[in-house]
């Protein structure tokens, strides 16, 4: 029997009718192990080993695995074909050594790009060994992860109250988000006019034409910058003579872009689905899982985590000959077209996504799948058939125009192109971030040179320069991309992780700073300035590559990177809290305290007009205030209009409920603003309902209030249980509720928008995330308490623990938790209730020492294992860290 090692449950009953019964292929569930969120996970002093404590959830699985491997012939690893990959390959074989399961028996490592029986059959053909490199480069990532996380977001806690975390990867992508915010707050509109004038030919054909010459000199869209200028010539063309001075045209081709890469794909989705990228990528791994055809479950599209934009050689022979089938022979181009990836550092270790089968056409796929599936599979057909594609060819017509008047000439241009044939386009169009206003696009009559042409009207129109836009999602994913930020994998659990610590939220689908956010990037770029600078970030990235090349060292990587920011962290440890707002204050200068017309110092409180503005913190995060409290109170949130007057803490009524008759009023309370509705009966409670982030108070509306008031709202009945589905506003944000269980909703809209199908998905969707991610499961049955349950022994987030009930009480130190006894565990237990927060001193045998010194449990010294792992006394109890950036790939 040969043992097949898969992440998911649905990969490996698949994977499982393809091999047959001489094959057992079982599921990992994705990592089986991690650095324990505690002090000396990674420990620098020891060259960098690193404590690797098995996850809960996976003891039984990895029991039931070591079980099989003792009997088998041989281990096939056949995890994903990435880094990530790799790292969980490396990982079970790590334990099952452990766990003496290996013995004489052959381990190999098999990867293949798409889910389908002819790759995994090639695959299982094609064995290897692990790779070192990859596996060290993830070890590098995962250190540096932890190193950053563990050691700057304690820095923020103590100096910042209310921030959350810092993260290596997270921190460098808030500051992206923040300065494109400051940008726009410094952003100084500018008056520009356009002046269109409509022609007409001596055959009465009509076009527009635009000023592109005044004076000799060419007018860019900028040029004209009053009215007076405007107006003037208005004036020269109302009555001037339009003679056409030269027709220029040209061929032109537009080629196909490239099959999908992660990030395209994400961009891709965003633009023309409205998909966030964890949606995105959800649907994108139930496609490559595969789906049932014929009896047969088969992956639809190849491996979806990739930056390469090449595709293998049988993929683009399968599209040509559909393109030629359906299409036509001149779709067809002579060559295939061969892509190289423009992205800083990217890898390409794997091909871009397409079809595993082009045969398949979304039309006859669509009543197999669900909605989000279908439309991301035909987005996926439509562009690896359209980059296999001939080019389109327009004619691109450009018309010189004098106008003169009086001895003057002023220079008309019109442009405008012809599609002459639809290539690429007849399949498939890329989509465009912002709206373009070419007049290229627009079709010219025909305009002879010499001809005389007569005007029709002249058109002065007034404009404002408008600042760069927010980051969407999309758009911020392809910012990191350029610039070497992150990798495939990291962006979806880099964005999740920033908006999930309060640090941006999303306005219509725009990522905006929140005011902790902007103080964490400010504190960041003032103390650690270099650990956030884009080049820093991406050479890093280029480093971590270098490792998985083979051409590094990775501890020789962490040693560099550690001397200087071990040090810079102890220096900042130092500087007292006042200095640091002092610091900010003068970071965000221009932003909370900007010049007043009147010239006035900003930082006079408009209130008491005797203190001083500072920015203060609490743990509800950063805000202004006067020097002179608790004598003034007066406060303002970052991004308030600091001109404005003081607010006016009365309530403003804004009408009365329609079915209620109640009378629903905004006032501003301690912690914001927030909507009441006048209690029924004198003696219950008004309800309430604080605002939403991005929603303004002067904006407020009473549709809006009664909308919020109503919440949390009945979306519909779940067809299968019958049960109401509800859509609220809660602590943590917006979410569905079906039967005591949440689902995360992606935007306070949602939660007024949401409909039936898409709230039942999302359900389903969290219900299969939450079947792995309960109560810890139990290490060890120990018994019935004599008041009656069992007893249990346990592995915590801080480590192994008996439970009874809901007493839990931590195991001292050294205690081996499969040594403990019935007997030890009452007591614990015992002095854990009848002294809240306290510890007992356990009974329980520890484990004799051994000669071995690596085998010491309570060893001072970690000592490093072949396989780069260590053990480790208990370390000193520090504050959990951040949640890692996820930025393994």
């Amino acid at each position: 029997m040969n043992v097949v090692v898969v992440e998911s449950p649905a990969k490996a009953k698949t994977i499982n009718k393809y091999l047959g019964s001489d094959y057992h292929v079982v599921a990992s569930y994705g990592h089986i192990r991690d650095l324990p969120p505690k002090d000396g996970s990674v420990d620098p002093d020891n060259d960098f080993a690193m404590i690797w404590q098995l996850d809960a959830k996976a003891q039984k699985r990895i029991n039931e695995l070591a079980k099989a491997v003792k009997g088998a012939d041989r281990l096939i690893l056949a995890t994903d074909p990435d880094r990530e990959g790799e790292a969980i390959s490396w990982h079970v074989l790590q334990v099952l050594m452990d766990k003496k399961a290996i013995k004489s028996q052959p381990v190999e490592r098999v990867v293949f790009n798409a889910i389908t029986k002819q790759a995994v059959l090639d695959a299982m053909a094609a064995p290897r060994a692990i790779e070192g490199d990859l596996v060290d480069a993830y070890r590098a990532r995962r250190a540096l992860d932890y190193l950053v996380g563990f050691n700057l977001s304690p820095v923020l806690w103590r100096k910042l109250p209310g921030a959350r975390s810092a993260g290596r990867v997270q921190s460098v992508s808030l500051r992206l988000v923040c300065d494109r915010e400051a940008e726009i707050e410094r952003f100084v509109a500018q008056e520009y006019w356009s002046v269109l004038t409509r022609l007409a030919t001596p055959r009465g054909d009509e076009f527009d034409a635009r000023v592109a010459v005044l004076e000799g000199k060419r007018v860019d869209r900028l040029g004209i910058k009053s009215k007076d200028e405007a107006d003037a010539i208005v004036a020269h063309l109302t009555g001037a003579d339009f003679t056409v001075a030269s027709v220029e045209a040209k061929p032109q081709k537009r080629n196909p872009a490239p099959p999908f890469t992660t990030s395209t794909l994400q961009q891709e989705a965003s633009r023309k689905l409205g998909f966030s990228s964890a949606r995105t990528m959800q649907v994108a791994q139930r496609l490559y899982e595969g789906i049932d055809i014929g009896g047969e479950t088969v992956g639809l599209i190849t491996y979806m985590r990739t930056d390469g934009v090449q595709m293998a050689p049988e993929g683009i022979a399968a599209i040509r000959k559909i393109v030629g089938a359906e299409y036509g022979q001149d779709f067809l181009p002579e060559k295939p077209r061969h892509y190289a990836t423009k992205a800083k550092n990217a890898q390409e270790a794997h091909e871009a996504i397409r079809p595993t089968d082009v045969a398949r056409k979304p039309a006859e796929m669509r009543r197999r799948l669900n909605d989000d599936e279908a439309r991301l599979y035909d987005l996926i057909w439509k562009r690896a058939v359209a980059s296999q594609m001939s080019s389109a060819e327009f004619e691109r017509t450009t018309v010189d125009i004098d106008a003169a008047n009086g001895g003057k000439t002023i220079g008309l241009r019109a442009t405008g192109s012809v599609m002459v044939f639809e290539g690429f386009i007849k399949a498939y169009m890329e989509g465009a971030d912002e709206p373009s206003d070419d007049d290229d696009d627009a079709r010219l009559p025909q305009i002879g040179k010499d001809e005389r042409l007569a005007r029709r009207a002249v058109t002065p129109s007034q404009h404002f320069t408008e600042p760069p836009p927010r980051y969407t999602e999309a758009t911020l994913i392809k910012k990191m991309e350029e610039l070497g930020i992150g990798r495939p994998s990291t962006y979806t659990a880099t964005l999740a992780t920033l908006v999930d610590r309060g640090y941006v939220s999303l306005d219509k689908k725009r990522l905006v700073p929140d005011s902790k956010g902007r103080i964490v990037t400010a504190f960041l770029e003032a103390f650690f300035e270099r650990y956030v600078e884009y080049s820093f970030t991406a050479d890093l990235e280029e480093k971590l590559d270098a490792i998985s090349d083979g051409r590094l060292d990775w501890r020789v990587v962490l040693r560099e990177f550690w001397v200087d920011f071990s040090r810079q962290i102890s220096e900042v440890l130092e500087v007292r809290t006042a200095d640091v707002l002092d610091a900010l204050n003068e970071e965000l200068a221009p932003l909370i305290f900007p010049p007043k017309a009147d010239g006035s110092d900003p930082r006079v409180c408009p209130l008491c007009h005797a203190g001083k503005l500072s920015l203060k913190n609490s743990r509800f995060g950063a805000f202004i205030g006067c020097s002179n409290y608790p004598e003034c109170n007066f406060t303002r949130q970052l991004g308030e209009d600091p001109n404005a007057p003081p607010a006016n803490d009365q309530p403003r009524v804004l009408g009365l409920h329609p079915v209620h008759g109640l009378e629903i009023s905004l006032k501003s309370g301690r912690f914001g603003p927030y909507v009441e509705m006048a209690a029924p009966d004198e003696g219950e409670k008004p309800k309430r309902s604080s605002l939403p982030k991005g929603w303004e108070p002067a904006e407020l509306t009473l549709d809006k209030a009664v909308a919020l008031i109503d919440l949390p709202r009945t979306v519909g009945v779940h067809p299968e249980t019958q049960g109401p589905i509800q859509a609220g506003l809660g602590r943590y944000g917006p979410f569905l509720l079906h039967q005591g269980k949440y689902a995360k909703l992606e935007s306070i809209e949602d939660v007024f928008e949401v409909g039936l199908n898409r709230a039942v998905t999302l359900i389903a969707e969290q219900s299969d995330k939450s079947r792995f991610s309960r109560t810890p499961a139990a290490l060890k049955a120990l018994g019935d308490h004599p008041s009656g349950g069992a007893v249990t022994v346990r592995e915590g987030r801080y480590g192994p623990y008996v439970n009874h009930g809901k007493v839990n009480a931590t195991l001292p130190k050294g205690t081996d938790p499969q040594a403990i006894t019935l007997e030890d565990a009452l007591k614990l237990i015992e002095a854990k209730a009848g002294k809240p927060g306290g510890k007992a001193k356990s009974t329980a045998k520890k484990p004799a020492a051994k000669k071995t010194a690596a085998k010491k449990p309570a060893a001072k010294k970690a000592t490093a294992k072949a396989d780069g792992t260590a053990k480790k006394a208990a370390p000193k109890k520090k504050p959990a860290p951040a949640a890692k950036d996820g930025e393994a790939d």
